[in-house]
């Protein structure tokens, strides 16, 4: 089969610099009427920096990877698990032997067929970056291609999540890629941007993230069964070309949006959903029920958040109302406190264990007074490029210096932040000791895919909390095949968190998408661009 070209005609893409101009009015695209019909235009909620499917755990790289890459298993509305590449499988030796067949004629951007040893390649690189990889690779003694369209797992012991596990849709998802690019680069990003999933990814028009463009995959074979339903189902593209146009701020994707130069903005902020409801060319909508879980997260290693006690007391001094009114706004209809360790929307949440009463800041300098605090330096840490962190890290800082702390709060943006945030060092040392921040509600859907719910040390997340009880259930989770006992286990490793404290949860917020009115068929969860169609 020769490998695909460009078949998208005239180029319709707009430069930075005309679409700027367009949102003041100074000009418009002019676009010829079957053009338009073929070409979405896409505002995402921030610049698409780093495009590795599985380096990098950051949403919009996720949403990115979904168009590029296709996954073994996706995850239906409903949170079924539902076969994508996969044509199926069959499960043996008491669940200890998984067969996995390929369906035919997958075949990735570059031309080249999908085989099961790309999938091989590509199922030990995710697996070096993400905790359920690491879980299931933990119990797993062979991971063969026997032949072109079959991939077999031999495990040491059950593992009932391992189709769940591929077809995460967590940040990091388990994107197939050609064996050439995934082998031996564990810790390093790609070289190329090669998958097989609905779209190509047009690498001479990626400027660093402000601008990015995708081409339909020619090639591409859909399920040939079942319905679209968030990530699984067939993905049945109708547009020819899809760009990326990261804007300025917001005051340029709202004119953008209403002069009809961009077709929708991924997450508007909550000033400007009045005007984009009020306009007939437009629509308001949630989509995405999971929305966004905020965070404290404290350093575990270093003094003076290494104190259980300490961290009991911040969390119990901690209003989840005020931070997200911060975040997001006085609308109550668009976030939620008095939440706890999993995403308000998945079945793993409750309340047990959740603190009646917050300590008030009297109680609360005591309580951590009496857990040793005596007034050294804390480091603050947030991003400051990102409106909604950068408002609850305000709102924190405050609350800390209020409980007693001696604060100094660092805002720089994301790119300059993360290699602090990375250091285990002290504070002092060029370390942190509280970070602030937020995950999709995806992410925190349930104990395996859980980041913040580890008790791994060093070899888990950043904060690297220490739990041995934690870790003892997670295990426990992975294993256990009947929902009523997985919703047992996470409602108590809901209890150990509010012991340990790995981090205080925040509350959850919620955005709706806005869109031109003429699109349709937008499916329910993160941006998706297949089954969207213009009319």
């Amino acid at each position: 089969m020769p490998p695909p070209t460009e078949d998208t005609g005239q180029r319709a893409g707009l430069t930075r610099r005309a679409l700027v101009a367009a949102t003041a009015g100074l000009a418009r695209p002019a676009l010829a009427g079957d053009v338009r019909a073929r070409t979405l235009r896409f505002v995402p909620h921030a610049p698409l920096r780093w495009l590795d499917p599985t380096f990098w755990p950051f949403l919009e790289t996720r949403n990115h990877a979904m168009m590029v890459y296709d996954t073994l298993y996706g995850i239906d509305g409903q949170g079924r698990v539902q076969p994508q590449m996969a044509l199926g499988h069959s499960v043996a030796e008491d669940g200890r032997t998984w067969r996995i067949r390929l369906r035919p004629g997958l075949v990735f951007h570059d031309g080249t067929p999908v085989l099961a040893r790309d999938c091989v390649a590509s199922i030990l690189r995710w697996a070096e970056h993400v905790m359920m990889g690491r879980s299931l690779l933990s119990v797993t003694d062979e991971l063969l291609a026997p032949d072109d369209s079959t991939i077999v797992f031999r495990l040491s012991r059950r593992f009932p999540m391992l189709a769940a596990a591929l077809g995460d849709r967590a940040m990091q998802i388990c994107a197939i890629m050609p064996a050439r690019l995934a082998d031996g680069t564990p810790q390093q990003t790609i070289s190329e941007v090669v998958g097989s999933g609905p779209f190509r990814f047009l690498d001479d028009e990626y400027d660093g993230g402000q601008e990015a463009a995708y081409a339909r995959h020619t090639f591409y074979v859909p399920r040939p069964d079942g319905v679209a339903s968030f990530t699984a189902g067939p993905k049945l593209v109708h547009f020819d070309r899809v760009e990326w146009h990261a804007m300025p701020g917001p005051e340029q994707a709202l004119a953008a949006l209403k002069s009809g130069a961009v077709d929708w903005w991924e997450s508007p902020l909550p000033p400007d959903h009045g005007a984009i409801a009020e306009d007939p060319r437009l629509v308001l909508k949630l989509h995405d029920r999971a929305g966004y879980m905020g965070t404290m997260r404290f350093n575990h290693l270093t003094f003076p958040f290494n104190s259980p006690a300490l961290r009991r007391a911040v969390l119990r001094a901690t209003d989840q109302a005020a931070f997200m009114a911060a975040a997001t706004g006085a609308d109550r209809m668009q976030w939620r406190s008095g939440v706890g360790f999993f995403c308000p929307q998945s079945p793993m949440a409750s309340r047990d264990g959740m603190p009646e009463a917050s300590l008030t800041p009297g109680a609360g300098r005591d309580a951590i007074r009496a857990a040793g605090y005596g007034g050294e330096r804390i480091v603050v840490l947030a991003a400051g490029d990102l409106p909604a962190v950068r408002a609850m890290a305000e709102v924190g800082s405050a609350f800390l210096t209020q409980l007693g702390f001696n604060v100094q709060t660092l805002l720089p943006n994301l790119r300059d932040m993360l290699p602090r945030l990375l250091r285990t060092q002290p504070a002092g040392a060029g370390g942190w000791n509280v970070a602030f921040g937020y995950w999709s509600g995806h992410d925190f859907w349930n104990p395996g895919m859980h980041r913040y719910l580890r008790g791994d040390g060093l070899a888990g997340e950043v904060g690297w909390p220490t739990s041995e009880r934690l870790e003892a259930m997670r295990r426990a989770w992975l294993v256990t095949p009947d929902m009523a006992g997985q919703e047992a286990i996470a409602a108590d490793m809901q209890l150990r968190a509010f012991e340990d404290v790995p981090y205080v949860p925040l509350g959850q917020w919620v955005r709706p998408t806005a869109h031109a009115a003429d699109l349709s068929g937008m499916l329910d969860g993160f941006p998706l661009f297949w089954n969207l169609r213009r009319g």
